[in-house]
């Protein structure tokens, strides 16, 4: 039996500019967007907060994987419809907050392009992912679960559709949008 190398950190001092890695993610509907982006902006560390609210489904594609992204991912969302999800609760993340989302629908797109990229897939990008919004991170647990007990009194369950998936390059820190392609329909 064949088994992945045990779990790492991913090391962001190897980053190399010259070569960044690319990084696809669910675009989300644009008022769950402005509400997540809101929450993110209020929560988290302002000295670290280089990103709007996103829902990261593979966190690093080696760059000369480039090309092919960018034929995959186009012709992914031209065959699938919105798929519908649902932010269920929110979800502990140790030292920070995100807001969980079920999404069978999105798990199974994501493993459609999991599957294409098999063998070039980072150990992280290989486990089953737990979908996602970050809206605080790098903070002391206490404050985290502070902002949990002030948020679950708040939180409504919401359903939704992902519109589309996009492209970004890792830029040690920020991202760079590279391009999105929405899901037919």
């Amino acid at each position: 039996m064949v088994r992945d190398p045990p779990r790492t950190r991913r090391d962001v001092s190897g980053f190399n500019p010259e070569k960044p890695p690319f990084i696809v993610t669910a675009s989300l509907p644009d008022d769950l967007f402005a509400w997540a982006d809101r929450l993110r902006t209020e929560h988290f560390p302002p000295e670290r907060n280089h990103l709007r609210a996103h829902v990261t489904l593979f966190h690093s594609f080696a760059p000369s994987l480039f090309e092919e992204l960018q034929t995959v991912l186009p012709r992914v969302a031209a065959q699938e419809a919105p798929p519908e999800a649902e932010l269920t609760g929110l979800m502990d993340l140790g030292k920070g907050t995100a807001l969980a989302i079920g999404s069978p629908g999105m798990r199974a797109i994501r493993e459609r392009i999991a599957e294409r990229f098999h063998g070039a897939l980072t150990a992280q990008d290989r486990h089953e992912p737990r979908l996602h919004i970050t809206i605080q991170n790098k903070v002391e647990p206490k404050e985290a679960k502070a902002l949990q007990r002030e948020l679950d009194g708040t939180f409504e369950l919401r359903r939704f559709r992902f519109p589309g998936l996009e492209l970004h390059i890792y830029r040690g820190g920020p991202w760079e949008f590279v391009k999105g392609w929405r899901f037919r329909g």
